[in-house]
């Protein structure tokens, strides 16, 4: 019997991430912490931009993802419609 599977996807490109090197303190931070360090890292990350895509298709809500917080993801998605 053969049963359909879905596809996973491809996050190969996270072994590079910058943060996969520093730890998810930074870009999961508590309500109403600061930022500023996971933007910073992101920032000088190669990668940043498969991050973002990949948060953004796949409706990451919590967290720093690509250098972007939560609400300027959703700010993002807003204004792309």
């Amino acid at each position: 019997m053969q049963t359909d599977t879905i596809p996973l996807p491809d996050l190969t490109w996270q072994e590079e991430a910058l943060c996969a090197q520093t730890g998810g303190d930074f870009f999961f931070p508590e309500p109403g912490s600061s930022v500023r360090e996971a933007k910073r890292i992101c920032g000088l990350c190669p990668i940043r931009a498969a991050c973002l895509d990949y948060a953004m298709n796949n409706d990451m809500r919590f967290g720093v993802w690509g250098g972007m917080s939560e609400k300027e993801r959703l700010q993002l998605r807003r204004t792309a419609r």
